[in-house]
């Protein structure tokens, strides 16, 4: 499988100034060819191949005294350019074909943009140096702030730079499955706003909430950069700030995800998250929490861990009544308004923490036997059931059964 690593880049001035043309000079050949497509779609001629547009908007352009500075830059970072182009279009295509979800048509891209990236693969014949430095090709020698190894030789380096200013060297490398020994175990997670995730077992994991205890730093720094004059460097600098502010924010969510999925995938043999519908949510009145618990993000590195080490991974449908069911006797004893944390059923009389409840549901639907330690439940077999499967955004679908559990 394939697996990206990312390290901090510290290039120097000059280094700098080489990779703004780098950065320059691809959106450039980026635009001149998304404007090409365009030209040629509005006239009604067939579309542009990546090969043509090579030949005209890199080679022949490179003759001319208005693109003569695209020599300046490697010709793999302007040939991933028009890849990614390739790229963009695919996805709006895709998406219109209904194979995936809907996405808007490649755009042109603007200098004022905060991030800028290029790619350099094979070809372009960078390599990591004896001192551990990054060498790119009419770059240099770039230091590098190696926090791990790579496990294997990289085929491709993206170079990043972010709104916060700084630069990021991602690596794409091949690794095989190493796979853990095998547990016991399987849960089910619940994830919440109050608690961030609460399994199967009786864990509960207390939200961070990183964004909510920043707020009076981004606010005073938000408030600092709208009374710089715009187009002013000093406007740029505050900018700069509140993009850092935000960047470790972000830095610490991603952290905490790393952890708390690297334990759950440690623990247990298979996982079971219900598919939440996150862009519906982001349209209420919780969008800022449910955007700081960072749900999407959390169930992602959980697929491609479990992936990676040996475990199973089930996504069970949004619709079934987790929150509703008893899970003792599993009569479904309708919904409960959100203040209600701990319920008793209507049939057996059990008493039930809603979130354990609610993950021992999820665990139960994706077809595992679970018990809850800390919940009132009686041990039973729980019969086959109907699952859901979900999908996954390349449009596979998810594994719903468990060989040998």
């Amino acid at each position: 499988m394939q697996l990206r690593y990312s390290f901090r880049l510290y290039p120097n001035g000059p280094q700098r100034s080489a990779l703004a043309r780098a950065f320059g000079c691809a959106r450039v050949v980026y635009n001149d060819a998304l404007r090409a497509r365009e030209t040629a779609r509005a006239a009604g001629k067939a579309f542009l191949k990546t090969g043509d547009l090579s030949k005209l908007l890199i080679t022949e352009a490179k003759k001319t005294m208005e693109r003569a500075w695209l020599g300046d830059v490697s010709a793999v970072v302007l040939q991933q350019s028009l890849r990614d182009l390739d790229t963009a279009y695919r996805n709006f295509f895709d998406g219109l074909k209904g194979k995936r979800p809907r996405m808007g048509a490649p755009r042109f891209k603007s200098r004022k943009d905060t991030r800028q990236a290029v790619r350099f693969t094979a070809n372009a014949r960078w390599k990591i140096t004896t001192g551990g430095d990054l060498s790119l090709p009419k770059i240099g020698d770039v230091r590098v702030k190696w926090s791990r190894n790579l496990p294997s030789v990289p085929s491709t380096v993206t170079v990043i730079k972010d709104a916060a200013g700084r630069y990021f060297a991602s690596f794409v490398v091949e690794t095989e499955p190493a796979m853990l020994p095998r547990t016991e175990p399987v849960i089910g997670i619940d994830l919440g706003l109050g608690h961030f995730a609460v399994l199967s077992d009786g864990t509960k994991t207390d939200a961070p909430r990183f964004l909510c205890r920043a707020e009076k730093k981004l606010k005073r720094a938000q408030q600092n950069l709208s009374r710089k004059t715009k187009g002013s460097n000093n406007r740029d600098k505050a900018r700069v700030k509140v993009a850092r502010a935000h960047a470790q924010v972000a830095d610490a969510r991603r952290e905490f995800h790393h952890q708390l999925s690297t334990r759950i995938i440690r623990d247990n043999q298979a996982i079971a998250v219900e598919d939440l519908a996150v862009k519906g949510l982001a349209r209420t009145r919780l969008a800022k929490s449910v955007h700081d618990a960072g749900w999407s993000a959390f169930v992602t590195m959980l697929e491609y861990k479990a992936a990676r080490y040996g475990r199973t991974f089930i996504r069970i449908g949004r619709f079934e009544p987790t929150s509703q069911v008893c899970s003792a006797c599993g009569v479904k004893d309708g919904p409960k308004p959100l203040h209600v944390r701990v319920w008793t059923c209507g049939a057996c009389g059990a008493v039930l923490d809603r979130d354990i409840n609610a993950a021992v549901n999820v665990a139960r639907a994706a077809g595992l036997a679970v018990s809850a330690c800390r919940a009132q439940l009686r041990p039973r077999l729980v019969p086959a059931q109907r699952i859901e499967a979900g999908t996954h955004r390349d449009g596979q679908t998810t594994v719903v059964g468990i060989p040998g559990l």
